[in-house]
């Protein structure tokens, strides 16, 4: 049976018999997520002479010319690879493509110092395969895979580059006056957003009485940018860490060194986790001043990347642990009705009733064990996307996934 016939069938096929899960998964599972849980990223504003930059982004309008390039983007088919792990060669469903993944690396500084870095493979969009670049230290792929946005090596970085995925090329410097450390594009690919810190989020430290290796407490977060693509114009916005005088543990104790922002898909408000928050997480406007939060952005997590559903409907959550062997929620985002659907982590949203996710196979008792898979809301199916990830989390050559909409 070929990829387009399992999809159908998952499509026609309904929740079926279920399985209970392996006790303890649920909290394996979300100590997983919480040591992933710095990826979402970042905006706003207080202004800043830019370059112009003149960027083909996707547009959205009717009748506008559509800028990706072809053979790309195909929102009617699925590309999967189950064989390979690492992927070598394209992997899509509908148009949600695997644009990027990259390889956590620790890389020894001094005696005492290290860095955590990413070992890039990019999508090259003219061959259709995984190319390792070792030239930046982050990147962000804008909808439509046209365009890519990337940090050199040393971080906080001076510049951000717009990356002509076609060409390889970087067609435009935005230069700041803030250093950056995290990026991402809006879901309509007009804004592109920036984390700011002051030290490397991602520096490492061997204690003197010989310990592991560990990041410094508290956090150097100073803010974020915002930034209209298609012009280079943007701004920043200050957003101080709350400190407590009689903390020991300094400013920021219970934020990540590495706690990017995120933009709601409003485009007018960015959000962060606050551990110490009501509801985990603050939002702000795009001047920094803190806001309640945004109706249908309640159930939002800050520790799972899918986010909602295009339609705005429903909320990715987090892991179910009931159903079938792995299960995850989903979140009406109005009245915060859980529903469960396949997959042990949501990636990403393939339109309104589908996902990209990792899971195990039903035989593997290994969480860590687990592959990108499509799931279907309703459904009791899932099709294979690429192999497993072999090695438990944190083991050397574990690849993590950069997604790209359509």
């Amino acid at each position: 049976m070929n990829v387009d016939e399992l999809v159908r069938d998952a499509l026609r096929e309904q929740a079926a018999e279920q399985t209970a899960a392996r006790p303890g998964l649920a909290d394996r599972v979300l100590a997983l997520r919480s040591r992933r849980r710095n990826r979402r990223i970042a905006t706003a504003a207080a202004t800043v002479a830019v370059v112009a930059v003149a960027v083909a982004v996707p547009l959205l309008d009717s009748g506008k010319q559509d800028v990706r390039p072809s053979g790309v983007v195909d929102q009617d088919t699925v590309k999967s690879h189950p064989d390979q792990s690492r992927p070598r060669e394209t992997i899509s469903a509908k148009g949600t493509t695997l644009a990027a993944y990259y390889i956590p690396e620790r890389v020894k500084k001094s005696k005492d110092t290290a860095v955590n870095q990413r070992v890039y493979y990019l999508l090259n969009p003219r061959s259709g395969r995984y190319e390792k670049t070792t030239k930046w230290s982050w990147i962000a792929v804008a909808p439509g895979m046209k365009t890519a946005a990337v940090l050199e090596r040393d971080l906080p970085a001076s510049r951000i580059g717009l990356l002509d995925l076609s060409s390889g090329k970087v067609e435009r410097w935005i230069p700041v006056d803030h250093g950056v450390a995290g990026l991402a594009f809006s879901r309509d690919g007009r804004k592109l957003l920036a984390t700011t810190y002051s030290e490397n989020p991602d520096m490492l430290y061997k204690p003197q009485d010989g310990g592991g290796w560990g990041p410094k407490m508290g956090s150097s977060r100073t803010g974020f940018y915002v930034f209209d693509v298609a012009s280079g114009k943007g701004s920043w916005a200050e957003v101080k860490i709350k400190s407590d005088p009689n903390d020991p543990m300094g400013a920021g104790f219970l934020i990540n060194p590495r706690q990017d922002f995120a933009l709601a898909d409003d485009g007018r408000h960015v959000w962060a986790a606050n551990p110490e928050g009501d509801i985990g997480k603050d939002f702000w406007d795009l001047t920094g001043k803190k806001v309640p939060v945004p109706a249908g952005d309640k159930y939002l997590s800050p520790y799972v990347e899918a986010g909602k559903s295009p339609n705005g409907k429903l909320v990715a959550g987090d892991f179910a642990g009931e159903g079938w062997k792995t299960a995850s929620w989903l979140i009406d985002s109005v009245t915060g009705k859980k529903t469960k659907v396949r997959g042990q982590q949501l990636l990403a949203w393939v339109g309104n009733d589908q996902l990209v996710a990792w899971d195990i196979d039903k035989n593997v008792k290994n969480e860590f064990h687990n592959r990108l898979v499509l799931v279907t809301i309703g459904s009791n199916k899932e099709v294979p996307l690429s192999g497993f990830r072999q090695g438990n989390d944190g083991a050397a050559g574990r690849w993590e996934p950069v997604f790209a909409q359509p």
